[in-house]
């Protein structure tokens, strides 16, 4: 079947293009591919990651799922006309059925980013996908089905690198005098190149790269980034070593940055106010900052076709409370000079912590994580449903846990003393903390795990000392996560040392079985998690322990892909109408079920509609519970309606000091280790052992409001609000549902802040992350 033949074909037989302009499906299908399916052959998986819109071409499929007995249910019968895959695009989520093929069947796969581009760009089609949407979701998905295909998965949160066409992506890591590289092929997910070139601009450069699968190593005299530069694109296009023909071939690089600040919140397309941006950042970080510039100019030089993205240490951490970023220092610091608590190692905190998802076979965002990464840089992340709440780093990387040379948490006043009694000057201090502590400092030996732990063996006493010092600190400090999160999953080890060393892994553990964490040592002296994450924790130990072999590069080059995403959706989003939003103030309420609404109010009572909100079939009720805390009560709370399956109460920051609580802030129904109260009503009372969260800003959408706003359920974004106090907020939650009406919730605190009142619109200013 030609082009034109497939023009004919969507015009006449799918509503979806019906009235659709034939230039524009003429290069829809250019970048399209058909693929033929036989009888019984599948279409698409239970459990895949979808990346294509697909029309039937000719022939039949159906739509079913298989049960756990291994009953298959149809859930459809496809015929030529029909399509399918805009659930999962929509929603991110993976494929919740399998399409299998019932005759021999053609079927038209369109890429991802021309459904964004073209087909939800024009009106009549994103009726007619919004109609469709809303009659399958209604009868082929289920939260259940949802989870089971994230579950089914094998690479759930997208390690596999792909896109639609296969391209070569670069990832680039400066430091003070080294370049570290790696370039993958999307076509077989494959790394066919990674090296470092060191001592650049100093004595003795070298530069040692695996090609290919052969090692090689040779002396590398390059003084700049730009030397060092055309050295690697030397030695992959050349003749006898070489894996690429010409530069051109690398069409998108990622660049680690260490310091973001607060300003950047993700991975970010480089542009020349990025560039600036970045700029004005780098005295938070002045000795990697720069370097990391100079190799962004210098492979922006080189490779000037190419996209390049800047993928930020900081980032990960932007979601870290207040109460945790701060420092007990006069605020104006915070305000004047940004002196906070930013963290570091996110890219391989949220690796780690992906990947223990993977392995333990369970929602990222449903767990709470401790990750250790423990190297001669050392750094823990407290991961509470998938968002960082607290780590050990701070306002600079010289922070937290006894690394190689650093010395980690010391007293302030140490500082002043060395200045006043010993005549040490800022930079001797600064040579002190960062070169000369830690492992260093306190082994007088090395900065090197290895060799402090031979040492250790022959009796070195300072040796010894040393690695229970470091142990300390690290077992300190997850005791420390689990009462901040109120509950652990797992806790994981990566890095050198997290990855290698069982001495400190049993030192890190050792006492902690009151808290439910118990180390197999046998499984700890001989684990290899090389290739698989591997748990080393005792059978009935509660919390399972994680060894997993960190993987920034990839973790780089998978967030760089996804910032080029974002920036393809977002040029969508600012060439269309901004789509006003309205915002609604949502007040302290209460959520409550059947049989708590017979306790509080009477057996056989049910809630009395007041008056309906915004969301279809939700109500205000008649009904008030007053909260009774540890601390206070918050009288006359609103019941609202129906009856859920969990009780749930939502109050804001501020009361949470009047009630003596302190709730987390989630998305509604995650519920997991949060806080209990007691609930009062005119019957009795019912005394929740868990269930308060102060709820996460979020937006509601119908599919067709998400396709209009060019966004997708679980995204996070910025909305701008204009009014008497402009502003923007962020993190707000994106969630897509055919029962949802358009309306912003944030809460009274927010509220008063910003001078808000329900009625107020705002509207979508930038997609900050991709659910």
């Amino acid at each position: 079947m030609n082009s034109s033949a497939i023009v004919d074909f969507l015009l006449g037989h799918t509503a979806l293009f019906s009235g659709f302009p034939r230039d524009k499906l003429a290069g829809l299908i250019e970048d399209s591919r058909l693929d033929t399916f036989e009888p019984n052959e599948a279409v698409i998986e239970f459990g895949e990651e979808n990346r294509f819109f697909v029309v039937l071409i000719e022939g039949e499929a159906e739509v079913a799922v298989t049960d756990d007995r291994g009953d298959k249910h149809r859930l459809a019968l496809l015929k030529s006309g029909d399509y399918f895959g805009e659930i999962s695009l929509m929603t991110g989520d993976r494929t919740i059925a399998d399409v299998i093929g019932v005759s021999r069947c053609k079927a038209l796969f369109i890429p991802d980013h021309i459904f964004t581009s073209v087909i939800t760009t024009h009106p009549p089609a994103l009726r007619e996908l919004s109609r469709a949407i809303t009659a399958k979701t209604t009868d082929w998905t289920n939260r259940e089905l949802r989870a089971a295909a994230e579950q089914q998965s094998s690479d759930p949160y997208g390690f596999r690198l792909h896109t639609d066409k296969p391209v070569k992506l670069l990832v680039i890591n400066c430091g003070s005098s080294s370049l570290k590289y790696s370039l993958f092929d999307t076509a077989d997910d494959s790394v066919i190149a990674s090296g470092i070139i060191e001592n650049i601009g100093i004595e003795g450069g070298t530069h040692r790269c695996t090609v290919n699968g052969e090692a090689l190593q040779h002396p590398c005299p390059v003084s700049t980034f730009d030397g060092a530069i055309d050295e690697m694109l030397t030695l992959l296009t050349g003749r006898e070593h070489g894996c690429i023909h010409a530069r051109e071939e690398i069409c998108c690089i990622g660049h680690r940055v260490v310091h973001g600040s607060d300003r950047y919140s993700g991975s970010v397309v480089l542009h020349d106010d990025i560039i600036s941006g970045i700029e004005a950042v780098s005295h938070l970080a002045p000795l990697h900052n720069p370097k990391n510039l100079q190799g962004i100019r210098a492979a922006r030089k080189a490779f000037p076709t190419a996209h390049h993205v800047a993928v930020f240490d900081t980032a990960f951490h932007h979601t870290l409370p207040p109460y945790a970023y701060l420092y007990g220092v006069p605020y104006e610091l915070y305000t004047s000079n940004n002196v906070r608590r930013y963290g570091f190692h996110g890219t391989s905190h949220s690796y780690v912590g992906l990947r223990a998802a993977q392995f333990l076979r369970k929602p990222f965002n449903s767990l709470e994580l401790i990750s250790c990464h423990l190297g001669n840089g050392a750094s823990m992340c407290a991961i509470d449903h998938g968002r960082s709440v607290d780590t050990t780093m701070g306002f600079t990387p010289a922070s937290g846990l006894i690394m190689g040379t650093r010395s980690g948490d010391i007293d302030p006043g140490i500082i002043t003393y060395l200045q006043k009694q010993l005549g040490y000057s800022p930079d001797d201090c600064d040579r002190l903390i960062n070169r000369e502590s830690g492992l260093l400092g306190l082994s007088g030996i090395s900065s090197d795990m290895r060799t402090v732990e031979t040492a250790a063996e022959k009796g070195d006493h300072r040796a010894l000392l040393a690695i229970k010092c470091f142990g300390y600190r690290v077992r300190k400090q997850i005791g420390a996560y689990v009462a901040a999160m109120q509950g652990l999953d797992a806790v994981i080890f990566t890095g050198g040392i997290g990855q290698n060393s069982a001495s400190a892994r049993t030192f890190s553990c050792q006492g902690l079985s009151c808290m439910g964490i118990s180390i197999d040592e046998k499984k700890n002296r001989t684990v290899d998690c090389s290739v698989e994450p591997c748990d080393i924790a005792t059978d009935d130990s509660p919390v399972r322990i994680l060894v997993i072999r960190t993987d920034e590069e990839r973790m780089i080059a998978r967030e760089t892909l996804r910032a080029l995403r974002k920036e393809q959706i977002a040029t969508v989003i600012s060439g269309s109408p901004k789509i006003p939003i309205p915002i609604e103030v949502s007040a302290h309420h209460v959520h409550l079920t059947t049989s708590h609404i017979e306790a509080l109010f009477g057996p056989g009572h049910t809630l009395t509609p007041q008056s309906d909100l915004s969301q279809p079939e939700q109500f205000a009720s008649v009904e008030q519970v007053t909260l009774v805390g540890p601390k206070g009560t918050v009288e006359r709370v609103r019941v609202l309606g129906p009856a859920r399956k969990e009780s749930q109460v939502e109050i804001s920051m501020t009361e949470q000091f009047k009630l003596g609580i302190h709730p987390p802030i989630r998305e509604s129904g995650d519920l997991k280790d949060t806080p209990g109260i007691t609930l009062r009503g005119p019957a009795g009372e019912v005394a929740l052992d868990h269930g308060v969260i102060c709820a996460m800003r979020h937006i509601h959408m119908s599919p067709m409001d998400a396709l209009n706003c060019g966004v997708r359920d679980k995204y996070l974004v910025r909305v701008r609000v204009e009014g008497d106090r402009e502003l923007v907020f962020g993190d707000v939650l994106i969630r897509v549902s055919p029962n949802y009406r358009l309306a912003m919730h944030i809460d009274t605190d927010e509220a008063n802040a910003a001078h808000i009142t329900t009625g107020v619109q705002g509207v979508i200013e930038e997609i900050q992350q991709q659910g």
